[in-house]
């Protein structure tokens, strides 16, 4: 059988064995037909079944989560934990909570997180979980009730050596708050490196809030730097109003960038001066609020509701909302309007369509698993802070996270060159990861 057909048999396999999965059939069909380059320098991996063992998850959790609401009535939630791999180290991987929320998005994120952990050059293995509970819209004592009851669950598969939960859409400092609280409670154990995401105040990361927006534009701005091209002057646009979006438009105005558009769900909002970032804080963070209310009463701000941000002109485009976010019909749009660069804040925001496009236009195109790995990689130094019992300053985390985005991008740009596709970071961040998790796999035997 020709590697292209072994590859096919693989896919076609994850595909049998866990249907309607299309989420997570998407990010294994994404890595595994990058992958024949390696099998042929590598004829080890196919005979140990590494690819197979690695499209298997370790184990799934799927647990009930009842609560109450504020009118004492019962909810019923779904929660999920998904420990994909451990062969680098201890699960790593954040909690969403989304109503979209089902098994085949959390598998499809943590088996992301397998190759995103693994080309950070940090310790940790890969892992995803949360649930359908949607936060938008609760008090915070039904956020801390339904916290308490997901926890009550969870803890038991939980451990700074076991597995390490972190935020992810949905919770932030709040959630993590309660559900370290929970934990602490039950276990009578202040095991701080059990999760990540923590308030600073006690035994979180400076930085941890900002890293992952921070991350993305040190991996763009090496981007450019391999191109002979630098961040100042440029203009762009960012999906999105979190907290990846949030921070990544303060990076990039820092650096000399126009951000000239952002958005939510229900709309967004275009301003030529550029984005007011502290009002978006503000409505985000502070009043929890839409978009909608940005730049009223302000002269050249525009609210498009409904509209899409890949229609306005830039160079740097950023999609940091959710999946699949970014089509064929947006990635020409951006090509047509001078977009030179693409780089993934959020998970598998692109659609496969739109990556190649990106890739065939010449468009330097930074995939997630590397692009948007500076959150983790600062997980890792949250954890390595919990277990010296140290805390680090803001500039001293900053500067080890733009080393370790710098680290990224030369491991992904040298691995692209070392198989024939120079300036393709898909290949060079998916055959990087894959090459480290796989080493460890056969150290282990058959495990």
């Amino acid at each position: 059988m020709s590697i292209e057909a072994r590859v096919a048999t693989i896919i076609d396999q994850v595909i049998r064995r866990n249907p309607g999965e299309v989420e997570f059939h998407q990010a294994v069909r994404e890595v595994a037909e990058t992958l024949g380059p390696v099998l042929r320098k590598h004829p080890e991996f196919s005979h140990h079944k590494i690819i197979e063992r690695i499209c298997e998850p370790e184990r799934q959790v799927i647990f009930r989560v009842p609560w109450q609401d504020t009118h004492a009535e019962v909810q019923i939630n779904r929660g999920f934990r998904v420990g994909f791999n451990s062969a680098l180290g201890p699960y790593k991987g954040g909690l969403r909570f989304h109503p979209s929320v089902y098994l085949g998005v959390i598998k499809f994120l943590a088996f992301e997180q397998i190759f995103k952990n693994a080309i950070t050059g940090m310790p940790i293995g890969g892992a995803k979980g949360g649930s359908d509970f949607d936060p938008k819209g609760k008090t915070d004592g039904e956020v801390m009730r339904f916290c308490q009851s997901f926890m009550t669950e969870l803890y038991r598969h939980l451990g700074e050596h076991t597995d390490v939960p972190a935020g992810d859409i949905g919770v932030g400092a709040r959630e993590i708050g309660y559900l370290f609280g929970q934990y602490k409670r039950i276990t009578n154990r202040y095991e701080s490196g059990v999760l990540t995401g923590k308030s600073p105040e006690w035994g979180g990361a400076l930085v941890r809030k900002e890293s992952t927006g921070y991350g993305l534009i040190f991996f763009v701005e090496e981007m450019l730097k391999a191109r002979g091209q630098t961040l100042e002057g440029k203009t762009a646009v960012v999906s999105g109003s979190g907290n990846v979006a949030i921070y990544a438009m303060e990076k990039l105005q820092a650096l000399g960038v126009r951000v000239v558009a952002c958005s939510d769900s229900n709309g967004v909002v275009h301003d030529p001066q550029g984005i007011d970032v502290e009002a978006v804080k503000r409505i985000k963070e502070v009043e929890r609020g839409r978009l909608e209310s940005y730049g009223r009463g302000s002269g050249k701000a525009k609210y498009i509701a409904q509209g899409c941000v890949w229609d306005i002109p830039c160079q740097i485009a950023l999609p940091c909302a959710t999946q699949n976010e970014l089509d064929e019909r947006a990635a020409r749009a951006l090509v047509g309007n001078g977009c030179i660069v693409v780089a993934e804040g959020a998970n598998m925001p692109t659609t496969p369509e739109a990556t190649h496009l990106f890739i065939d236009a010449g468009v330097a195109f930074g995939p997630g698993k590397a692009a948007n790995a500076g959150g983790v990689a600062t997980s890792a130094l949250e954890m390595q802070q919990n277990a010296s019992r140290d805390a680090w300053t803001f500039e001293f985390t900053e500067n080890r996270l733009r080393e370790i985005m710098r680290k990224i991008h030369a491991d992904c740009y040298a691995v692209a060159d070392e198989y024939g596709k120079p300036g393709n970071y898909v290949i060079g961040a998916n055959i990087a990861g894959f090459l480290r998790v796989a080493r460890a796999m056969l150290a282990f035997g058959l495990v």
